[in-house]
Parts: structure tokens; sequence; C-alpha cells
């Protein structure tokens, strides 16, 4: 392993792309379940996280490795059977949340292709996963490095989708939030926080970063910090751009979508790249 540190802005694309990948599956599923409400359920699982990353922040300056959340369990429970069964769990949500992405993955690129055999989309969710682990075994410094140019692309073309969407909003089609869809609304917030759940990922470059007790909380504060602002203005725009009954039709690469009426067919192909 290469013995070159990390500075600020790796480790902050890091976290970015690792969060703003889940908005791909979670955008559809829960303008599903929060209507109109979307926005704010976004707001609410990032102010949750928000919260959750002061803990983050406080442990990996206390534990900067690799190990992340499982050195903080082993270190507040000891190698035990308690903190065994919750690292365990812990594994069990990636595997749920790879999954998540990987079905979104495959979702977005076969709807780049006339055929919709499901061949084309086990193919795509293969290629995802041998693409990934070739990519672990780089040194930090590449990844780093790569994450960087990968993430700034795909925030390009989000910020380019919420610039022009801006300008097709029906602000008739964002209704006021009624008392009574607070529950879905909240129902929302909890399948969202899923896709909040990649800023995990600092706390295990924290070993390879330079000055982690300096920029670590700066890393993880503003990386959710603007995730949240990103969120809620592609739901606004996702909403305010296109009749909800079309955004559902198409739940499962919703975002891809939406950009049709606001970018055209090729606006959609660039929003489904950035997905891949």
């Amino acid at each position: 392993m290469s013995s070159k540190k990390i500075g600020f802005w790796s480790v902050w694309a890091l976290g970015v792309g690792g969060i703003v990948g889940g908005l791909f599956p979670a955008l559809g599923v829960v303008i599903q379940i929060a209507d109109v409400g979307a926005p704010l359920a976004f707001a609410i699982a990032g102010t949750i996280a928000l919260i959750t990353t002061y803990a983050y922040a406080k442990l990996s300056v206390a534990h900067p490795c690799r190990g992340g959340t499982v050195t903080f369990l082993n270190q507040a429970f000891g190698s035990g059977l308690f903190s065994g069964t919750l690292n365990l769990l812990l594994w069990f949500s990636y595997v749920v949340m790879l999954s998540f992405y990987l079905q979104a993955f495959g979702s977005y690129g076969v709807s780049l292709f006339t055929s919709t055999q499901p061949i084309w989309k086990h193919l795509l969710i293969s290629l995802a996963i041998l693409g990934t682990t070739g990519l672990n075994l780089l040194t930090a410094n590449h990844i780093g490095k790569s994450q960087i140019w990968i993430v700034s692309f795909k925030l390009g073309i989000l910020i380019l989708f919420i610039t022009m969407g801006s300008s097709h909003i029906d602000i008739s089609r964002l209704e006021p939030v009624s008392v009574s869809s607070l529950q879905s609304i909240f129902a929302g917030a909890m399948v969202i926080f899923l896709s909040y759940e990649g800023f995990e990922l600092i706390a295990n470059a924290a070993e390879d970063l330079v000055n982690p007790k300096y920029t670590l909380p700066r890393v993880y504060y503003s990386v959710i910090g603007f995730v949240i602002l990103l969120y809620v203005l592609i739901a606004l725009v996702t909403l305010g751009a296109e009749p909800i009954e079309q955004i559902l039709a198409a739940k499962d690469y919703a975002l891809a979508e939406a950009a049709k009426p606001i970018m055209g067919q090729f606006g959609s192909v660039l929003i489904t790249e950035s997905m891949l």
C-alpha cells in the first residue's frame, strides 16, 4: 500500500460520491411514499445524518484507522459477542445498501437500451461489481484522485439539472404539505437515510488523510451540508417539472425521466451516465 496521504478534496469527493449514489435509487421510492413532501423528507433525513456525523467526526479523530465503524464498536464494547453482532448487522446493512444501488444501476442502464430484457440488467450489475472491486485494488491516493474526477462529473450534471430545471418548475405541483401526510414524510425520511449512509466511508479513509484531527470534522460537516442542499433542490425540481404520475411510472429511474422535459433526451442520457 502506498504511503502517500490524501487531502481534503479527495476524501470530500469520496464522501459525496458515496452518498450521492444513493439519490438515484431513492428518489422515485421516496416520492412514492412522501408525495410532495419528498423534499421535506430529504431534509429530515439529512438533519439526522448531520447529527450522526458529530459522533463520527469525534470518533474518527480519536481512532483514525481504516476499520471505521467496526473499530469504533470494538473500542466501545470490546471484541465480544455484542460488538460482533452489531458489526454483523452493519455488514448486512451494507449488503442491503449495495443491492439497492446495484438495482438502480441496472434500471438506469437498461433505460438507455431499446431492449429491456432482464439479461442486460443483470449484465450491467455484474460489470458494476467487477469494476468497483477492481477500483478497490488501487492505492488510497489513486482512489482519491479518481473520486475527484468521477464526483466532479456527476455533480456537474446534477447541478446543471437543478439550474435548468428551476425555470421549468410548476408551482401548482408543489402543494403545501398537510399535517395528515407527516407520517408518510417521516416514513420517506427513514428510507432516504439509507442514501445518506455513504458518509461512513470518510471514517475508513481517516488513516490515509493528511492532518485528520483538523481535516476530518471539516470534511464530515461540509459533505453532509452540501448533500442536504443538493437532495432538497433535486427533489423540488423533479416534483415541479413533471406530473407525479409520470415520475412514479418510471420510479426505478425517476431522475432520468424527470430530466426529459428539462434537458431533453440527451439530458436524460447524461443523468443515466452519471449514475453509471
